[in-house]
């Protein structure tokens, strides 16, 4: 479902999320055949494909990042986020998955403590949302259908590099360390002071921010 506007978007952890005219408000539902202990591939599957449609315009590859799991980062700055629900079935299946993705491709919304950012605001010219959701639907269609080891290699690839500061902020508990990669399941791997410690849920905040 594509939105033209939102004015009561939802964003990770309670927050609201700003889609005004321009930018890209899509849901969509999946009904993939996996295990809830497949979960945690999604965001980076849904990630990824979202890097891939937006490199098509952006005139320098490299400055698209992906943050572990759901946010997109143009020169340091949030352009893009997902927020995914999973509906659990018998047998510890998931049942469905609805993926919301908002991306800012031409107004950048002011978020606090935040720095953001646009297509527009590159000096570049957005394409419409209209046109931008069937772009991201084929690239959504191809990382659905490969294999996981291929896309956990493709996403660190565009992820901030190995050894990058952060902080995971989630179950009341803050933990800081180094970026140590991804594991078989797509959890996040922080190297710590105690040891290199495997994170399947939070909010991930680089050293810069």
């Amino acid at each position: 479902m594509l939105a033209l506007q939102q004015t009561k978007g939802r964003g990770s952890r309670g927050r609201s999320w700003l889609s005004p005219p321009g930018n890209l408000s899509l849901s969509v539902l999946l009904r993939p055949n996996a295990s809830l202990l497949e979960a945690g591939e999604w965001p980076l599957r849904a990630g990824l494909a979202l890097s891939d449609a937006l490199l098509s315009f952006l005139p320098d590859p490299a400055s698209l990042t992906v943050k572990w799991p759901n946010d997109l980062l143009l020169r340091g700055r949030k352009l893009a986020g997902i927020l995914i629900d999973t509906i659990s079935g018998p047998d510890r299946r998931i049942a469905a998955l609805v993926l919301g993705f908002g991306v800012n491709l031409a107004v950048a919304p002011e978020i606090e403590g935040r720095a953001t950012a646009s297509l527009a605001g590159e000096g570049l010219v957005p394409p419409a949302p209209e046109s931008f959701a069937p772009i991201l639907l084929d690239r959504l269609a191809s990382r659905c259908n490969e294999g996981f080891p291929s896309v956990r290699a493709a996403w660190l690839e565009r992820a901030h590099p190995l050894g990058t500061r952060l902080k995971v902020i989630g179950g009341g508990l803050v933990l800081e360390g180094k970026f140590a990669g991804l594991d078989g399941a797509g959890h996040l791997l922080l190297e710590t002071p105690a040891g290199v410690q495997a994170i399947s849920a939070g909010e991930v905040l680089l050293g810069t921010e």
